[in-house]
């Protein structure tokens, strides 16, 4: 029987990244889907996938055009309230091969409209691999439909085979939702936050600290309760992007809708917190006082310390961070991270070349490898962090911290240690 397979830090990082070892890239070998993973490997589970992301415009409804298989897991979404805005068109054999289905489509849109007692604001056409693999001219597809229906109609790639690929599924939807938007007169203190499904938490300082630049609106996506609302994302004068995937979206909206854009990277290590605000605020004309947001959160992690001591622990990815920068940061607050399950990547390396000075001997592993059919714990760990370290340790106190609502900044760095000493104060009480 063959080990699961891992690297140390000190290892990798002296590879180099193009020197990964094969085991740590999903797309050189078989992968294991295993249950550790489905939080996001399976478009229809947990989270915002392709399908549920691409009904984030309000009021619109998505026509799911696939082979069964893939439709089966959209059941689960129902249970989240989306089960009056989904329809489908199953392929069949015939479909797959000649790609006659796509005469279908059309049709299949101005049913779904004329089945409704609304008329929806948008259609989104839910594609699958077999698309992919056709060559299937979406956008002509969609232009038809509008023809067919006159309602807006935009495609949504559900294309796992492009998962790693420049355009990933979740890159091209956030592209998708953002598409509809039409050029406006953009408000000098009005501007959008861009990079997940779901808003971040109001608790954040973000909020405080682009107010004390001047800014009296911050839209994002998740707020909009109405197509109206939505289309109000075109007067911001500028997009803050949080999250690399919102990246393609907002050029495409730099080159449509004249938006300029800013990003940020979530981290959880208070210095580079500290020095993105600092470098945005230079960017935006101000200077931030994020001195009481930055005492606040330095408290809260000496008195984790000071409680806890230094424990081991497990940082998973099926989690509200990099888990990289996320174990990066735990080791210099002094929690020892023993294992990793991630994906490593060209824009994550710098953190393990980084983890490698500080924790050289952090073993890193892939969710994805088959070899983690055979996984045990071979170090000391007291707690996991994320849902897939739950799953490696279901008898270790476990803090998931991967709520829909996104932690940002400073904020994030407290609410993960409240989460953590949450996990521990309870194993505690056992």
């Amino acid at each position: 029987m063959t080990d699961a397979y891992y690297i140390t830090a000190a290892d990798l990082a002296a590879k180099g990244f193009e020197n990964t070892p094969d085991e740590l890239m999903s797309h050189k070998h078989m992968i294991y889907s295993s249950p550790a993973t489905l939080d996001f490997n399976s478009p229809g589970a947990k989270g915002f996938g392709v399908k549920r992301a691409g009904l984030a415009i309000p009021g619109s409804v998505m026509l799911l055009v696939a082979p069964g298989c893939c439709g089966r897991n959209t059941a689960l979404l129902n249970e989240l309230g989306y089960n009056e805005r989904f329809f489908y068109l199953l392929l069949d054999d015939t479909d797959i091969v000649t790609g006659r289905h796509l005469t279908k489509i059309p049709k299949a849109c101005r049913e779904v409209c004329e089945s409704l007692d609304y008329t929806p604001t948008a259609v989104m056409i839910c594609i699958t691999c077999v698309d992919a693999l056709l060559g299937t001219d979406m956008e002509r597809v969609c232009r038809k439909c509008e023809d067919e229906t006159g309602v807006p109609t935009v495609p949504a790639y559900m294309y796992a085979l492009t998962r790693e690929k420049r355009l990933p599924p979740m890159a091209g939807v956030r592209k998708s939702v953002y598409s509809l938007l039409k050029p406006q007169k953009r408000i000098s203190n009005e501007c959008n936050i861009l990079g997940y499904f779901s808003h971040v938490h109001d608790d954040s300082e973000l909020y405080d600290l682009l107010h004390s630049a001047g800014i009296k609106k911050v839209r994002e996506l998740s707020r909009c309760s109405t197509i109206d609302e939505y289309h109000d994302l075109s007067r911001a004068n500028f997009n803050l992007v949080i999250n690399a995937e919102a990246r393609y979206a907002a050029q495409d909206m730099e080159k449509r809708l004249g938006i300029p854009f800013i990003e940020l990277t979530r981290m959880y290590r208070l210095d580079k917190i500290r020095n993105q605000y600092r470098l945005l605020g230079q960017a935006l004309g101000a200077e931030f006082d994020d001195d009481k947001y930055y005492d606040k959160a330095k408290t809260a992690v000496d008195n984790f310390i000071s409680k806890h001591g230094k424990i081991s622990a497990a940082v998973g990815e099926c989690v509200n961070a990099d888990s990289f920068e996320l174990a990066l940061a735990l080791t210099e607050y002094g929690i020892k991270v023993s294992e990793i399950y991630g994906t490593v990547g060209e824009r994550n390396f710098v953190f393990i070349k980084k983890l490698a000075q500080v924790s050289p001997d952090t073993r890193i592993f892939s969710n994805l490898s088959p070899t983690m059919l055979n996984y045990e714990r071979k170090t000391d760990i007291d707690v996991a962090i994320g849902v897939d370290a739950g799953y490696y340790h279901p008898d270790l106190p476990c803090a998931q911290f991967n709520t829909e609502e996104q932690p940002f900044g400073y904020e994030g760095v407290e609410r993960l240690l409240a989460e953590l000493d949450e996990a521990l104060a309870k194993e505690e009480k056992k």
